[in-house]
C-alpha cells in the first residue's frame, strides 16, 4: 500500500518535505482557486525539495481552464521533476462550485481527457474551442521548456460509477474518496467495465487512490472527544457539504449516516442569501472546524464518514482495503493538525501496512 498527502499551501512547502522524509510516496496538490493557492506554483516549488516523491495535482478542474493550458501545467513541472509527475482530471467539486458553477458534464469531460491525454503523449490532437476546430500539439520540445519524454500517469477522478468506468478507458488511475466514491471492490468493478466497454484492458499498473479520513482512537477516547472532532471534523463536513451539493443540484437523497442531520443542515444553509450560499457551504473546505458547523456532526455522521478505531483495527481495515485492490491511501488534514496527523500515522499504521 503507498501513502499520501493532500495539500495546497504556497508557503508551507516544508510540510511536503516532511511527508516525504516520513514516507509518504505522494503529494497531491489541490485546484481551487477560490479557496488555495494556485497548485502549479505549489508543484513547482515542491518539484525542487523533494527527492523521490510523486508529485502532481489533486485534482485539476477542466472548467477553469482549457486543456492545452493544463496539460502544459504539468508537463513544465515535470520538466523540474522528469519521471515523478502525475495529473489527475475530475468533472469539478468545491474548485467549480465555489464559482457558483455546476461540475463539468461527463462528455465534455472525456473529451477535455482526450486532448489532455494526447498533448502528454507528443500527439497532434483535434482541439475544438470556441466552435472552432483545429490540430495541435506541443512544438519546441527540442528547447526542454517542458517535458513529456518522461511519462506523467494520469489520474481521473470519479465517485460516481460513469466516472469510474471513464477512469478505466482512458486514465492510468483511478483517485475517489472513501465513502463518497463507493466500496472499493465496486470502483475496481466500475474501472474494469469502463475498459472492457470500451474493448480493451486496464493501462498498466492502473492504480486506485482514495482519499480516506482516519481517526485513530486513544484508550478510552470517545467519537465525539474534543480532539476527534477538531481533527477530522472539517474532513467530514467537506463530505456532508458535497453531499448537500448533489441534493441542491440534482435532488440526490442523502446517505444514511447523513440522515439523522439532514434536515437541520438543509434548514441552516437555506437560511443564507441564494447568491452567496455556495460561499458559506464551502468556507471551512478541509483547513478548519467550522464552529457553527461543528453542531451537526454527530455519531452516525462520523462513523459514516471515517476509518475509526485503535492503530491495530486501522490496521487491518487498510489491509482489508489493499486486498480489495486499492493501491495508496491519502490523508487530508486541518492546517493547525496536519504535522501530528502524518506522524502519528506514519508511525503507528503506514509500517504495518
Amino acid at each position: 500500500m503507498k501513502f499520501g498527502i493532500m495539500t495546497s499551501k504556497i508557503d508551507e512547502i516544508g510540510y511536503i518535505t516532511h511527508a516525504e522524509n516520513l514516507g509518504y510516496s505522494h503529494c497531491w496538490v489541490t485546484d481551487s482557486p477560490m479557496l488555495r493557492s494556485n497548485c502549479w506554483a505549489v508543484l513547482a516549488l515542491a518539484a525542487n525539495a523533494t527527492r523521490n516523491m510523486q508529485i502532481g495535482t489533486g485534482v485539476n478542474v477542466p472548467g477553469i481552464r482549457q486543456a492545452p493550458v493544463t496539460a502544459n501545467g504539468i508537463a513544465t513541472i515535470n520538466r523540474l521533476a522528469p519521471g515523478r509527475c502525475f495529473i489527475s482530471l475530475g468533472t469539478g467539486n468545491t474548485a467549480a462550485r465555489t464559482l457558483g458553477q455546476r461540475p463539468m458534464k461527463l462528455k465534455e469531460f472525456e473529451e477535455y481527457i482526450r486532448v489532455v491525454k494526447a498533448l502528454l503523449k507528443g500527439e497532434e490532437v483535434e482541439y475544438l474551442y470556441a466552435e472552432e476546430s483545429h490540430k495541435i500539439q506541443f512544438q519546441m520540445l527540442e528547447h526542454s521548456f517542458i517535458d513529456i519524454q518522461h511519462q506523467i500517469k494520469l489520474y481521473i477522478a470519479g465517485f460516481g460509477p460513469k466516472a469510474q468506468q471513464i477512469a478505466g478507458d482512458l486514465g492510468d488511475g483511478l483517485i475517489s474518496g472513501i465513502p463518497r466514491g463507493g466500496d472499493v471492490s465496486t470502483m475496481i468493478q466500475n474501472v474494469r467495465l469502463g475498459a472492457q466497454n470500451k474493448g480493451h484492458n486496464l493501462a498498466p499498473h492502473f492504480e486506485t487512490a482514495v482519499l480516506a479520513n482516519v481517526i485513530l482512537l486513544e484508550p478510552g477516547e470517545t467519537i465525539l472527544s474534543e480532539r476527534v472532532l477538531t481533527e477530522v471534523g472539517p474532513a467530514v463536513l467537506t463530505g456532508l457539504h458535497y453531499l448537500v451539493s448533489q441534493h441542491l443540484e440534482s435532488g440526490d437523497d442523502p446517505p444514511d449516516y447523513a440522515m439523522g442531520i439532514w434536515s437541520q443542515y438543509l434548514q441552516w444553509i437555506n437560511s443564507f442569501p441564494s447568491d452567496v450560499r455556495h460561499q458559506r457551504l464551502h468556507a471551512s473546505h478541509y483547513s478548519l472546524l467550522d464552529l457553527e458547523e461543528a453542531q451537526f456532526l454527530d455519531v452516525d455522521l462520523i462513523k459514516g464518514s471515517c476509518l475509526i478505531g485503535s492503530a491495530s483495527e486501522i490496521i487491518e481495515q487498510v489491509k482489508s482495503l489493499e486486498t480489495k485492490g486499492l493501491g495508496q491511501i491519502i490523508l487530508y488534514p486541518p492546517l493547525n493538525r496536519q504535522y501530528r496527523m502524518i506522524e502519528d500515522f506514519a508511525d503507528k499504521i503506514m509500517p504495518h501496512c
